[in-house]
């Protein structure tokens, strides 16, 4: 459907009214000219009558009646009137005779006139040449002079005859023509007038609505650069001034908010020229980043963290392959994926697994610097497919925490798409920086946790750790149906030690045997420093893999353990006692006693050996 344009309205508007107003006039005028000249011709045709009555009545006085018919032939030639014919009533037919010949062809119309008194008038030929005829009886009157009853044997009132009269209506219309021809010429000039004065009158409205909807339109883009150029005084000069005001201020304070944010995100957005578009979309991205913060904060472990962080690049940037590495303490140059590809501690995937072992061999960890290989495939050689796929590339994005290098993030990508993970780089970098403090945080209070559940001097786990732990471990046990040996050891004679030797001797003992305990157990076991000279070993047991058998093998492990003292060389033995779970009881700790009673057993009949738990310990 056309829609018509603001300037098309203008003048469509002024050519309406015009015509409108030209259409009303000559219908006006037009209904106004046949009134009027109807009015004209009705009074013309009773003044013709008037003067026929006088003439006649005169003709009458003066004895001439019969000479009538000239004057009435004469009356004819008069120009515009075409028929002047008298007709007598059927009273003055009775009393005079017929008359003339032309006084008895009475039509439809005389009959009537003369039988109800009333004068007809009216157009009585087609319009292309128009007649108006006037029939107006004679009515017998005694009052004035003459009087008509002198003549006439007729009551006062009666019709005495009527006269026809036909009158020429072509003058009037051409008359009427020619006048509604100049009223439409001076119309149509006004309305030209009107027109050109309107427009003149609306151009600089129609200019000003162009400039606000090319305004308005670019402001829908973002681009707030456009101006109104109206320099009047009037209403639209004020809401030009108002509208450029407008798009200053919004072209000022979100070019502000951007730059802001920008910075905020490190992100460079003067290459954007849609400023709403921008600004909204990095006003979300803050939204979004600020409730994955909280998020994280409530997080209750670091690995739910790590996890988040991947399923947001996953879900919300579109990475398919990603591995978040967690970088050790300074110091130990050692580095563990925590997340590959969505997994929690999976294997190193994507890099050489020289740098788990050699973290500076990272380049993103040794430089601190985002590593992408999108346009330099050759930028780090620990990429293990760099010449296996040339068509996937990765970015390395480093986590610092207070200052150093505490988590690198690899995405692996398709090179084709590589520019439009560039483009999403500082939002994705403002995620980790913001989960930055959170890891960081939780890392240290798994530090200091971990501290508090080790002790100090061996390094083993203390028995803290295992009233954190046992609870879980019950569960796991009896969730696969499995068993576990629990061994309680003793080293012979420890206090004979710091006696004679002192706490430092001692000391050094208890860190030598601790040492021989962890290298002889599998990495799923638990060696733990239980109190004292005391530690306890948890094992789950396999077909060759049994308490008895790694008693034994601990016992002679650290009896032949050759300890260097200030005189000479030490040897020492451990006593160790045995029990299992669940068949020595229902929880952890009811095995412990019953090792410990294997183990007070062991002591007291002869020391370095090995005594497996059963029910005849307790009831000694």
């Amino acid at each position: 459907m056309y829609e018509l344009k603001l300037q098309q309205k203008p003048s469509l508007l002024a050519i309406f009214l015009s015509g409108t107003l030209s259409v009303l006039i000559i219908a006006i005028s037009l209904l106004s000219f046949r009134q009027f000249s109807l009015s004209t011709a009705k009074e013309h045709v009773r003044s013709v009558a008037e003067v026929v009555r006088v003439s006649l009545t005169e003709s009458m006085i003066n004895g001439v009646i019969d000479k009538r018919e000239p004057f009435l032939k004469r009356l004819a030639e008069v120009e515009g009137l075409l028929v002047a014919r008298v007709m007598r009533s059927p009273e003055v037919i009775r009393q005079f005779g017929q008359g003339l010949d032309g006084e008895q062809n009475v039509d439809s119309i005389e009959k009537r006139v003369m039988e109800t008194g009333q004068p007809f008038f009216d157009i009585v030929s087609d319009e292309a040449n128009p007649i108006f005829r006037g029939t107006i009886p004679f009515i017998a009157t005694q009052s004035g002079q003459p009087n008509c009853l002198q003549c006439h044997s007729t009551p006062n009132g009666a019709v005495l005859g009527a006269i026809t009269i036909h009158i020429s209506m072509d003058q009037l219309r051409e008359t009427a023509l020619l006048t509604i021809a100049v009223m439409t010429l001076i119309i149509t000039l006004f309305a030209i007038l009107l027109t050109i004065f309107f427009r003149r009158q609306m151009a600089p409205v129609m200019a000003t609505a162009s400039d606000v909807q090319l305004v308005v339109a670019k402001a829908k883009d973002g681009n707030f650069n456009g101006r109104i150029q109206y320099a009047g005084n009037d209403e639209m000069g004020d809401i030009s001034k108002d509208l450029n005001h407008l798009m200053e201020h919004l072209h000022d304070n979100l070019s502000t908010i951007t730059h802001d944010i920008s910075k905020l995100l490190h992100y460079e957005a003067e290459g954007n020229t849609n400023l709403i578009t921008t600004t909204t979309e990095m006003v979300e991205t803050l939204l979004e980043i600020s409730q994955f913060k909280q998020a994280v904060e409530e997080d209750r472990t670091k690995s739910e963290v790590y996890f988040r962080i991947g399923h947001i690049l996953r879900e919300q940037f579109g990475v398919r392959s990603c591995t978040i590495y967690e970088v050790s303490s300074p110091g130990m140059n050692h580095m563990k994926p925590v997340v590959v590809d969505g997994e929690l501690d999976s294997v190193c995937k994507w890099c050489n697994p020289e740098i788990l072992f050699q973290a500076t061999s990272c380049r993103a960890n040794r430089t601190g610097h985002v590593i992408d290989s999108i346009e330099n495939e050759l930028i780090c050689n620990q990429f293990r497919h760099v010449h296996d796929d040339p068509s996937i590339a990765h970015i390395c994005m480093p986590v610092f925490h207070s200052g150093t290098v505490g988590n690198v993030v690899q995405i692996v990508v398709e090179r084709e798409h590589g520019r439009l993970y560039q483009l999403m780089l500082p939002f994705m970098t403002a995620y980790l920086r913001e989960s930055a403090p959170t890891i960081e945080a939780k890392r240290l209070l798994d530090t200091l946790r971990e501290s508090a559940l080790r002790d100090a001097l061996t390094g083993l786990h203390n028995r803290r750790f295992l009233e954190e732990y046992v609870g879980t471990l019950e569960a796991t046990i009896k969730r696969k149906k499995n068993r576990l040996s629990v061994l309680l050891m003793d080293i012979d004679h420890f206090k004979e030690v710091n006696d004679v030797f002192g706490h430092d001797v001692g000391d050094t003992v208890l860190r030598v045997v601790s040492k021989a305990l962890g290298g002889q157990v599998r990495t799923s076991d638990m060696v733990i420093r239980y109190g004292g000279e005391e530690f306890l070993v948890i094992l789950q047991e396999g077909e060759e893999y049994s308490g008895e058998r790694m008693a034994e093998k601990l016992r002679l492990a650290v009896a032949a353990l050759k300890i260097p003292v200030s005189s000479g060389i030490m040897r020492k033995t451990i006593s160790i006692g045995v029990a299992g779970f669940p068949s020595d009881g229902e929880d952890i700790w009811e095995v412990i006693k019953c090792a410990d009673l294997a183990l007070y057993d062991a002591k007291h009949t002869g020391r370095n050996r090995v005594v497996i738990y059963t029910p005849q310990l307790a009831k000694a």
